[in-house]
């Protein structure tokens, strides 16, 4: 079943404005995970402007029909973390509930997770 990785484009860390601003954290980030999921089944993503998680950009959903969607924060654009976060995606993919088992975490998201939501219930 498909999970899809949400990333909030709009997301800038603290000290953006001292950079070149030619894009948001968000953007960059994005950009990352884009690459880092290109070819792989069962992950898609896409971009939305605003997950409402200012205090923790930059910010991803990670979602799947029926399943525990997450949201997970204060990353850096860095493909390290845009890995990590396919990663995890891939394993929420494959997981029947969405819940993955914590041995199974790459490290680097690790204390990045926000909220958990259960699955929406299925209309009868």
């Amino acid at each position: 079943m498909t999970t899809w990785i949400t990333t909030c484009d709009t997301c800038k860390n603290e000290g953006w404005s001292e950079g070149d601003m030619a894009q948001t954290d968000g953007e960059s980030l994005a950009t990352l995970i884009e690459a880092a999921a290109t070819g792989l089944s069962g992950v898609k993503t896409r971009r939305v402007s605003c997950l409402m998680g200012c205090k923790n950009s930059c910010n991803v959903a990670i979602q799947g029909h029926g399943k525990l969607c997450y949201t997970l924060g204060e990353f850096a654009p860095t493909p390290e973390a845009a890995s990590a976060i396919v990663a995890y995606a891939l394993a929420h993919s494959t997981s029947e509930t969405g819940q993955v088992p914590y041995r199974e975490w790459p490290q680097e998201i690790k204390g990045h997770f926000v909220t958990r939501h259960p699955p929406l219930p299925d209309d009868a």
